[in-house]
C-alpha cells in the first residue's frame, strides 16, 4: 500500500504537461508545502478558497497550523485549522484516527511513512498498520478516504476533546481551553456530538464546532469514552465538561475502503448534517476533488503568466495567490450570534497584517468576494460595536496595532467597490476613532485612545504605544479620505490634521547608524525617554537604554506590552504609507533619505519577515529612483522566496507574505487606501489578468533578462507613460502597460512622484 509509485506516476504526468504549459491547468502549479517548514507555517491540507473546513493531521497538540514534518508523529486528523499564524494556535477541532485493533486503547499515535501533497488533496500511509488515509474537502465538509490492509480490522477513534494549544496551565495566555464535548452514535453509520472551547491566540470567548459525520459501511462494534475510562454498549456521552470520544470498528469483512464525510457546523449538529446533504449527498472522493480543482482555477486563472515563465515561478506565483485566498473563512449561514441574511466571515487573522497585501490582492482578482468580506466587517459592527481586527472563533478578541479596517473600507473606497454602504462605513471608522473600546483595550477598537486624543499621541506606558500612534495617524487619514468622497469637508479637515499625529513620537536631532531623526519614545508630560523601565516588577524598576535597533519583546515578560510591536524604530520609523514625502522632509531631503535606506538594507535593520517594513524597498519612489526600489526587490526575493518547504521567511499571516511576493513578481506594488500601485521591474515576462468587469490587463516586458533589468520606457495603451505608479482605475479599465526594458537606470519614473496625501 504505498504511494511512492503513484506520487512517482503523478510527477511523470505533471512533467509531460508542464512541457505542453498552454493546456496546464493553473492550479496544478499550487504547492500547498512551501513555507510549511520553518517560520511560515503555513496550512497544507485541501481547502476551498476562504472554506470553512480545513481538514489535515495535527502533529501533537503544538502547531499552530496542525502540520509538522516527519519523523513528527500523527495524533489525528482534524476538521478546522487556521494558515500562516504566529502567536498561539487556534483550533483543531473534531479529530479522527483511523487504526487497527482492539478498542481499548486511547492513544493511537502513529508515524507517517510519506506524505503526497497536492492542491486540494493529502495523502499518507502509517508506519505501524499500514493505513493509508487519503483527503479532501468541501466548503464545510470533510471527505475522507481510508484503505485499510488487506485481512486487517478496520477501526477508527472520533476524539471531540481534541484540540490545539493545550496547556497544563488553566486560562494560560493564547492557549486554548477544553470547556466541554459531546457524541452520540446516532445509527450503524452516522455520529454527531461537538468541540466547546475557548481562548487561544486571540484569548476569545468560547466556541462552539458542531460535527456530522456519515460512514459508508456499518458499525460493526463500538466503545465511547469520557474522561479517559471506556464505556460498552453506550452509545452517548453527554457533555459534563469532560472530554468525550467513540472508538468504532467496521470489522475486517467486505472491501478494505472506508469513506468517511465529515460535516462541520458552527449552529448544530443537524446543521452540520444538512450541509453533508446539499453539499456532498455522494459517495465519489474523486468528485470531490474535482470540483474543488474547478473552484480554485476559476480564481487563480484570472491571473496568466506569459509561456516562457519558469515553473518555479509558476509555483512561487500561484502557491502565493491560493495561500492569499485561504483566510479569511466565509462562514455565511454559520453565524452562532445572531441570525441576518448578510455575509458572515471569521478568522481575520490579522487585518494588522492582511491590509498591507492581502486585502488589496483580493480587490484586485475577487471584488466581489472583498465586497462581501467588507459588508460581514460592518455587520460585526452593527452587532458588537466595533469592526474586526485580530477575530477568530466569532470573537474580535484582539489587536496588535491600529484600527485598520479603517485600511480596508479606504482601500475598497478609493478603487469604487459597488456594493457597501460607504455611510455605515465611515461611522464605524469614527466610532473606532472617537469611543474607547473600554476593558480590555486589546480586543478591539482604539487602546490608549483617550491620550492619543488629548496629547497627539500615544504615550509610553501604554502597550504598544509607539505602533499604536503611527496607525492610528494613517487609520486617521483612511477617515479623511472616505469623508472627503462622501463630501464631508468638516470630518476631512479634522482627521488630515489628526494624520500627521505620528510627527508628535518624531525625534528629531536623534541619531543612529548615520541617520536623523526617529519615532521614539515619549511620557504624558511630553517627555523624551532614553532609558525606558526594564521588565514588571512592581517593587525594582530597572531599566535600560532605548535605542532605534531594540528589540525589546524578547526581554519581556509580557509580549505585547512593548514600545513597538514586532519591530524596531528603525523599521517602523519608515512605515508612514500616507506621508511619505514628509518623511522624506524631515529625514533630511532626498539624498539623506537615499542615504537612509541604504543604511537600513545594507546593515541588515530591514525585516523581511515582518510587515512593518512591506513598503520600505519601494519608498525610493518618492525621491524619483524606483530603479533602486526594484533593485532591492529582486535582491529581498532571491535570497529570501523559494519553492521549498521554508520558502517563506516569516509567517505567512493568512497570505499576507505570498501577497507580498505575489505583487512584486508583477511589478506592482499597492499602497493599501490609497488607488494606485507602484511600478516595479516585473520578474514575469507577461502577466493579464482578467477582471471581474470582464475586461484585461496586460503587464508585458520587452528584452527583459537578467541583465535588462532596468525599465527604460513605458507605454501605457499605446501612450507614453512616465510614472513609475499607476491608478486603480487605469487597470480596471483594461488595456496595455508595455515596460521596455534596459541594462541600465533610465530617467523613466524619476519626475512624477507618488501622490502625496
Amino acid at each position: 500500500m504505498k504511494i511512492a509509485s503513484k506520487f512517482i506516476f503523478f510527477l511523470g504526468i505533471s512533467f509531460l504537461t508542464i512541457t505542453g504549459s498552454a493546456q496546464q491547468k493553473v492550479h496544478q502549479y499550487v504547492d500547498p508545502m512551501i513555507g510549511s517548514e520553518g517560520v511560515g507555517r503555513v496550512f497544507i491540507g485541501p481547502s476551498c478558497p476562504y472554506g470553512m473546513v480545513k481538514p489535515s493531521p495535527d502533529c501533537t497538540s503544538s502547531p499552530n497550523s496542525g502540520w509538522l514534518p516527519m519523523p513528527k508523529e500523527v495524533t489525528g486528523f482534524s476538521q478546522v485549522h487556521v494558515s500562516g499564524t504566529g502567536g498561539g494556535p487556534k483550533y483543531g477541532n473534531i479529530q479522527i484516527m483511523p487504526f487497527s485493533g482492539a478498542l481499548d486503547k486511547m492513544d493511537q499515535t502513529s508515524f507517517r511513512t510519506e506524505e503526497n501533497v497536492k492542491l486540494g488533496y493529502y495523502e499518507t500511509v502509517f508506519k505501524e498498520n499500514n493505513i493509508k488515509t487519503e483527503i479532501t474537502t468541501g466548503e464545510k465538509v470533510s471527505f475522507y478516504r481510508i484503505t485499510y490492509p488487506k485481512n486487517k480490522s478496520k477501526e477508527l477513534k472520533i476524539d471531540p476533546g481534541f484540540f490545539l494549544g493545550e496547556e497544563k496551565i488553566p486560562d494560560a495566555r493564547e492557549a486554548q481551553q477544553f470547556v466541554g464535548s459531546q457524541i452520540e452514535i446516532v445509527s450503524d453509520t452516522e455520529v454527531r456530538g461537538y468541540s466547546r472551547i475557548r481562548g487561544g491566540w486571540n484569548n476569545g470567548r468560547a466556541y462552539t464546532v458542531y460535527f456530522w459525520a456519515v460512514f459508508d459501511q456499518p458499525i460493526a462494534k463500538y466503545v465511547t469514552f469520557k474522561d479517559g475510562k471506556f464505556y460498552n454498549n453506550q452509545k452517548a456521552q453527554f457533555d459534563s465538561g469532560k472530554k468525550t470520544g467513540a472508538m468504532l470498528s467496521f470489522g475486517n469483512s467486505g472491501k478494505e475502503e472506508l469513506n468517511v464525510k465529515i460535516g462541520i457546523s458552527f449552529l448544530s449538529e443537524l446543521k452540520a448534517k444538512n450541509n453533508i446533504e446539499i453539499e456532498i449527498p455522494h459517495w465519489n472522493f474523486n468528485t470531490v476533488l474535482a470540483t474543488l480543482e474547478n473552484k480554485w482555477e476559476d480564481l487563480l486563472s484570472r491571473i496568466k503568466l506569459s509561456d516562457d515563465t519558469s515553473v518555479e515561478y509558476r509555483k512561487m506565483f500561484y502557491t502565493g495567490l491560493y495561500h492569499t485566498m485561504i483566510m479569511p473563512v466565509d462562514r455565511t449561514d454559520e453565524n452562532p450570534l445572531w441570525t441576518n441574511d448578510e455575509p458572515y466571515y471569521d478568522d481575520f487573522y490579522t487585518i494588522w497584517d492582511t491590509f498591507r497585501t492581502s486585502s488589496p490582492l483580493i480587490t484586485l482578482i475577487d471584488s466581489k468576494r472583498k465586497v462581501d468580506i467588507i459588508n460581514a466587517m460592518l455587520n460585526i459592527y452593527k452587532r458588537e460595536g466595533y469592526m474586526p481586527e485580530g477575530r477568530s472563533g466569532n470573537d474580535n478578541g484582539r489587536t496588535q496595532g491600529g484600527s485598520n479596517a479603517e485600511v480596508v473600507i479606504a482601500d475598497a473606497f478609493v478603487k469604487n467597490l459597488k456594493g457597501i454602504d460607504y455611510e455605515l462605513a465611515l461611522q464605524a471608522m469614527i466610532k473606532d476613532a472617537t469611543v474607547p473600546p473600554g476593558g480590555n483595550e486589546e480586543r478591539e477598537g482604539r487602546g490608549g485612545l483617550l491620550d492619543y486624543l488629548k496629547l497627539g499621541y500615544v504615550p509610553y506606558g501604554t502597550d504598544r504605544a509607539g505602533n499604536r500612534t503611527i496607525d492610528y495617524s494613517y487609520n486617521d487619514y483612511n477617515i479623511a479620505t472616505v469623508a472627503k468622497g462622501l463630501g464631508k469637508t468638516e470630518l476631512y479637515n479634522q482627521y488630515m490634521k489628526q494624520a500627521e499625529s505620528w510627527q508628535n513620537l518624531w525625534r528629531a536631532d536623534y541619531e543612529n547608524n548615520g541617520a536623523k531623526g526617529f519615532i521614539m519614545p515619549k511620557d504624558k508630560d511630553g517627555n523624551w525617554l532614553d532609558d525606558v523601565i526594564f521588565g514588571e516588577s512592581k517593587i525594582q524598576k530597572p531599566t535600560f537604554k532605548y535605542t532605534p535597533v531594540i528589540i525589546e519583546s524578547p526581554w519581556y515578560v509580557c509580549h505585547w506590552c512593548v514600545f513597538f510591536y514586532e519591530g524596531t524604530s528603525w523599521e517602523y520609523s519608515f512605515s508612514l504609507p500616507h506621508d511619505i514625502p514628509e518623511l522624506v522632509k524631515k529625514s533630511g531631503g532626498e539624498k539623506a533619505f537615499e542615504n537612509r535606506l541604504d543604511i537600513f538594507f545594507d546593515n541588515n535593520l530591514f525585516n523581511v519577515a515582518n510587515e512593518p517594513s512591506f513598503l520600505t524597498p519601494c519608498l525610493y519612489h518618492w525621491i524619483g529612483k524606483p530603479y533602486l526600489s526594484s533593485d532591492r526587490i529582486r535582491t529581498i526575493i532571491k535570497d529570501n522566496f523559494n519553492t521549498s518547504r521554508e520558502g517563506l521567511p516569516g509567517n505567512d499571516d493568512s497570505g499576507a507574505m505570498s501577497s507580498w511576493l505575489a505583487f512584486h513578481m508583477m511589478g506592482l506594488y499597492p499602497n493599501a487606501g490609497q488607488p494606485y500601485y507602484l511600478i516595479n521591474t516585473p520578474l514575469i515576462k507577461e502577466t493579464v489578468m482578467k477582471l471581474e468587469n470582464g475586461k484585461s490587463f496586460k503587464i508585458t516586458t520587452k528584452k527583459m533578462s537578467d541583465k535588462n533589468k532596468y525599465i527604460k520606457t513605458a507605454l501605457l495603451n499605446g501612450k507614453p507613460y512616465n510614472k513609475a505608479w499607476i491608478l486603480h482605475e487605469d487597470i480596471n479599465n483594461g488595456g496595455e502597460l508595455v515596460l521596455e526594458m534596459d541594462s541600465k537606470p533610465s530617467a523613466w519614473g524619476t519626475t512624477i512622484l507618488p501622490p502625496a496625501k
